[in-house]
Formats: structure tokens, C-alpha cells, sequence
């Protein structure tokens, strides 16, 4: 209780009136000499990821308690990627700078950090990293899969893919409406290989969250199971005073990054892995992440890149069954939050046999790593393709751009049935990066033109400087660095422009003549005027750093002179 006490200019008589007020909540002195274990309770009536937030609040004080602590929830911003406007992207450093100083002003000897949805447990690890207070996260886990006449069907890809479906005239009014009722069976995050499973895995990987804890299901008893004794362990992370940083080690983020490759996950992942290693100093090299990718195998058959969901996952043997596969590429030597080193969490789990979720390394689902980088001069500082959903006849491929200007544009234009587009051409959607949008919303998945989806067209290149839902698939290159709100290439293409795209070669070019793009630019002046903004939206444009800086607030990082060298 005498942590970071107010400031009365009266130290003795700022303990005094602490525990005067928190015995108004029934504690007594005895409670009050305990370890306090702050609980980040993140339930919002908005945010059905997070339904089952309270239930594993309760069952964290449980484990708290039977460890001899005293555990004390507090609440922070709740982020849900569909309640969150423009997007969850765009306050996602909102909700770390909240939970990091709300860890930092509340006296608490360690932090149970429960998240779930995309931006919430990239925001707590961040503010986790940033704070320096012992810490442990916990996730709520994904949703159960629905059915729909017989088909089984789970957020968010099957999302997409019937809502595809329905633009192309393929299913009726009321189909749409139909499954509409069973894509969200239950409170839990979404059931595939998303932004919210992969960070889950992430997390795992890391060693920040316990082993055999990211898969386990919301409506599970495992669950509940995995919060008393996520609440137990924040125990003795306060009595030995574990910090986040003893743990985020430079080999945890190389192990979690062979994590994400091996998962096909979410392509939002490695902006999060690279705000979150940028809190701590290090710095993520997107040429090595590529050099890994060659050598790290799509594993994990699951939605969208497989067919499974995480429920499945989980009955396989979770996390574990993927890293028993993928061993000698990782640090098996790395430190864990239970205090044991990967190498021994993964000897000591259970091996399930027979199991059709993670496959065997000599027979993947995909040869290399889920993503791939590119680099060319309409991305000089690299763009991102999910290599393992996109289509096989498309990662070699030249065709005319099809230009949006903006969300707005292409609101208006994407289904005019007099817009010139054929199934060859590349559709770019500028202006949805970082500053653009603001927040970098998940708009790179941009629809098939509704005349060419009414023909039968299922994929398109398309490329733009914004994000991709994990649960989404398509030859879709993402992440274009710099931004076209920062007259980056990309700013540059105009109708008719010849863009060739290379996967094998990693090469995405713009073919036209540099005097030409030099004039272009010399006419052009920025969009973003962060100026004449107020709030945190002034704030945001002022101090975001771009994609392959983990779009974090320039001001958060560590000053450059005090960084580690990259991460290999």
C-alpha cells in the first residue's frame, strides 16, 4: 500500500489517508500487508470478446488469494475491433497509455493483464513493457463455432467469405440475415487464426501468458482454470519481482516471430510484435523477418490459410503441439513467466497423437512462412503479402492500377457498374495508413468490384497502405511504407499506372519513369495537417511512427542511443 503514494507533501500522512479510503471498501490490516495484485478488468457491454471478463476476474482473485495475496481490479479502456470508431487501431496506444498509467499510479506489486480482442493484448503488452511493474497476461480466449445449415462457420472468416457471397449475388436476402445469427455463438474472441488467436499464441510464445493458455475456449472450465492460476503465479512474480522485460527477452521476440510464421497468422501481428519489442528497445528487422519466412513452414490448419478453428486447436494440444514441431528453430532456452524455459514447458506437455490440426514440418500447408516482405520503389520501406492465403496464380502478376483515392472514393466508386475494371487489373487504395485515415483501418481487404464478383471473380491484387483483418484472405499487400498521406510512392499511382508484383523475388515496382513520379510528387502537398487538429486526434498524427515501426507514439520508444541491436 505504500507504493507511489499521492503527493500531500506529507509522506506518513499520504499512507494514512490511503488506507483510510481503501478500508472504506471493507479491507482490513491484515489484507492490507499482502501482496497487491492489480487485475486490468477490461469488460465493456460493447465487447463480446471480452463477455466472460468478470467470471475471470473472480476466478484470478481466487488463485490470488489461495497464494496469500490480495488482489484488487481495476478497470481500463475496452477495445472492440467492430465498436470502435474510426478504428480499433486508432486507439490502441489510447489504451496503452491508460493501462500503463493507471499500472504505474495504482499501488500494486504485480498486474494480471486480461485482454482478448486484436488491440487489447498488443496494448497491454505494450504498456506492460513500458511500465516495469511484474506482470502476467491473460486472454479470454476464442468463441466456440456456430453452424449454419449444417456448415460449420465461425467469426470472422466465414464472415467475410458469406458476406462475399452475398455481393455476388450468390446467396439471398435472407441467407445473409440467417447467418448473420450463427457467426457469434458465444462471448469469445473470434475463431480463427485472427489478430486476437494469433496474439494469444504470440503471447504464449513470448512466455508472457502460461503454458497451455492462449487456445483453451471463453466458455470452457479450462478457462476459468487457467485464470486462478494465471492469479496464483502474479503471486510469486511480486514476491520475486519477475519484470516484463526479464521475460520479452530479444530471444522471446525471435521465437515469436517463427510463432506467427508457422501459424499463418495475422499480418496485424507484426506491427503489434514490433510496437510492443520497441518498448523495450528492440528493434524488429523486416529483411530477417522475410529470411525467416523461407525457412518456416505454414503449419497450423486453421482458418483462413487451413480449415479448422481454435476450439480444434486446443483439443489438439494447443500451442504446444506447433512448437514440439517447429523445436529447432526456436530458443527453447528462453525464461517463461512460470519460471521455467520454453524448452521445459514444451517437454513437460502433452503430446497428442493423431491430431489433424498442426501438421508434421515434412508436410505443410504452406512450404514457407505465412508472410512474405516486399520491397520495390513503391514500397522502399517494405509492404507485407499473407502469402499463405493469397492465390498461387496471382503472386506473379503485371496489370493496370485501379486507384482510390480514400475510403470515401471508394465507397462511391467500388460498385458503379460503369467503373473501368476488369479481373487483370490491380486494384490501390491509398490514403488508410497511420495518418491517412487516421489509425490504419483494416480496409486492404477491398471488395471484388460487385460486376466482377457477379462474374464469378474470387481474388483481385490489391494493395494499399492500410491494414487486413487476420480472418481474411486474397492477394492482398498491405503495410506500404511510407504512406501515401506522407507523399510515399504510393501517393504517386494513377489510373492506368503498371504495377508488376513478385512474390518469389519479394519485388512490388511501379513502371513508371522516375521524371514522371518526380513531377507528380513536386505537384502533390500532404493531406494530414496535424495543426489544425485538437485532442488526441492532434496527438495521434503528431507522434505516430509508421508501419514498420509498429505504429506506436514516437514518444514512447526509448531513445535510439539506448536500443539493443535488432532482433536475428
Amino acid at each position: 500500500m505504500g507504493k507511489g503514494l499521492t503527493n500531500y507533501g506529507d509522506e506518513g500522512f499520504s499512507l494514512f489517508l490511503r488506507k483510510a479510503f481503501i478500508k472504506g471498501m471493507g479491507y482490513t490490516d491484515d489484507a492490507l500487508s499482502r501482496p497487491v495484485i492489480g487485475i486490468a478488468n477490461t469488460y465493456s457491454g460493447y465487447n463480446a470478446c471480452h463477455g466472460n471478463v468478470e467470471a475471470l476476474v473472480e476466478s484470478v482473485k481466487r488463485g490470488v488469494m489461495l497464494a496469500g495475496g490480495l488482489p484488487i481490479d481495476f478497470p481500463t479502456i475496452s477495445l472492440h475491433e467492430s465498436f470502435s470508431h474510426p478504428t480499433s487501431m486508432y486507439l490502441r496506444n489510447l489504451m496503452a497509455l491508460d493501462t500503463e498509467e493507471m499500472i504505474r499510479a495504482q499501488p500494486m506489486d504485480a498486474v494480471v493483464l486480461i485482454g482478448g480482442c486484436d488491440k487489447t493484448v498488443p496494448a497491454q503488452l505494450m504498456a506492460a513493457a513500458s511500465a516495469g511493474v511484474p506482470a502476467i497476461q491473460l486472454v479470454t480466449g476464442p468463441m466456440l463455432s456456430g453452424s449454419h445449415r449444417g456448415t460449420r462457420v465461425g467469426a470472422c472468416t466465414d464472415c467475410r467469405r458469406y458476406w462475399a457471397a452475398y455481393r455476388g449475388q450468390e446467396i439471398d436476402d435472407q441467407e445473409i440475415a440467417e447467418v448473420n445469427d450463427k457467426l457469434v455463438p458465444t462471448v469469445g474472441t473470434c475463431s480463427v487464426m485472427g489478430t486476437a488467436s494469433t496474439m494469444a499464441c504470440l503471447a504464449e510464445a513470448m512466455g508472457m501468458m502460461l503454458p497451455g493458455s492462449a487456445a483453451a475456449p471463453a466458455v470452457f472450465a479450462d478457462r476459468q482454470r487457467i485464470a486462478e492460476q494465471t492469479g496464483t503465479e502474479a503471486v510469486r512474480l511480486a514476491m520475486e519481482k519477475v519484470l516484463p522485460g526479464d521475460i520479452m527477452t530479444e530471444a522471446a521476440f525471435e521465437n515469436a516471430l517463427r510463432v506467427l510464421l508457422a501459424l499463418g497468422g495475422s499480418t496485424n501481428a507484426l506491427i503489434h510484435l514490433t510496437a510492443i519489442a520497441g518498448r523495450l528497445g528492440i528493434d524488429v528487422d523486416l529483411d530477417q523477418f522475410d529470411r525467416m519466412s523461407r525457412e518456416t513452414p505454414v503449419l497450423v490448419n486453421l482458418k483462413p490459410s487451413g480449415e479448422h478453428y481454435m476450439e480444434h486447436l486446443h483439443h489438439a494440444g494447443g500451442l504446444a503441439a506447433l512448437l514440439r514441431e517447429i523445436q529447432p528453430l526456436l530458443h527453447l532456452d528462453a525464461l517463461t513467466i512460470n519460471g521455467k524455459t520454453l524448452g521445459d514447458n514444451l517437454a513437460a506437455s502433452p503430446h497428442i497423437l493423431n491430431q489433424q490440426v498442426v501438421r508434421p514440418r515434412d508436410n505443410p500447408i504452406y512450404a514457407q512462412g505465412g508472410m512474405a516482405v516486399l520491397r520495390g520503389n513503391l514500397a522502399p520501406r517494405g509492404a507485407i503479402i499473407k502469402q499463405s492465403a493469397a492465390s498461387a496464380a496471382l503472386m506473379k502478376h503485371s496489370g493496370r492500377a485501379v486507384v482510390f483515392t480514400g475510403l470515401e472514393d471508394l465507397a462511391t466508386r467500388i460498385d458503379d457498374p460503369d467503373l473501368d475494371v476488369n479481373a487483370d487489373d490491380i486494384l490501390v487504395l491509398q490514403n488508410i495508413g497511420p495518418k491517412g485515415a487516421p489509425g490504419m483501418p483494416e480496409a486492404g481487404y477491398i471488395p471484388i468490384p460487385k460486376k466482377l464478383a457477379a462474374q464469378g471473380v474470387k481474388d483481385m491484387v490489391r494493395i494499399s497502405d492500410g491494414r487486413m483483418s487476420g480472418t481474411a484472405a486474397g492477394t492482398i499487400i498491405l503495410h506500404v511504407s511510407p504512406e501515401a498521406a506522407e507523399l510515399g510512392p504510393l501517393a504517386l499511382v494513377r489510373d492506368g499506372d503498371r504495377i508488376a508484383l513478385d512474390v518469389a523475388e519479394r519485388r512490388l515496382q511501379l513502371l513508371v519513369d522516375e521524371d514522371e513520379l518526380a513531377s507528380r510528387r513536386a505537384s502533390m502537398s500532404p493531406r494530414v495537417e496535424p495543426s489544425k487538429e485538437r485532442g488526441y486526434r492532434k496527438l495521434f498524427l503528431e507522434q505516430i511512427l509508421q508501419a514498420e515501426e509498429g505504429c506506436d507514439f514516437a514518444f514512447c520508444r526509448p531513445d535510439i542511443s539506448s536500443r539493443v541491436p535488432r532482433a536475428r
